[in-house]
């Protein structure tokens, strides 16, 4: 399984691709990809988002469930998902529950 993730030009944040082509700061609202056609999708609508200046370092990622949650397998992405790595009472962290641990 799979989501796409970029980088929002105007404040840096990091995105995911929801559902209807918007990008959203929470992980848990990402389109996850679960076949090759849905995957090239993301790419295609990605690429085009960033041609518009939208984003940057779009890619796709690797994801699990754990507990029901959507889990990327690496590190960076998991980092990526929960916030800067400062204060828990900071960043995105601090504005839903935790993620699957680490």
């Amino acid at each position: 399984m799979k989501l796409l993730t970029a980088n929002r030009l105007s404040d840096g944040e990091a995105v995911w691709l929801a559902a209807g082509g918007r990008w959203v700061e929470d992980i848990a609202q990402a389109e996850v990809a679960r076949e090759a056609e849905t995957e090239a999708r993301l790419e295609e609508t990605g690429r085009a988002a960033a041609a518009r200046n939208e984003v940057v370092d779009v890619n796709l990622i690797d994801v699990e469930f754990v507990d029901g949650a959507v889990r990327p397998i690496r590190l960076r992405e998991r980092i990526r998902a929960a916030g800067p790595t400062i204060h828990p009472e900071l960043g995105k962290q601090a504005r839903r529950p935790a993620l699957a641990p680490v």
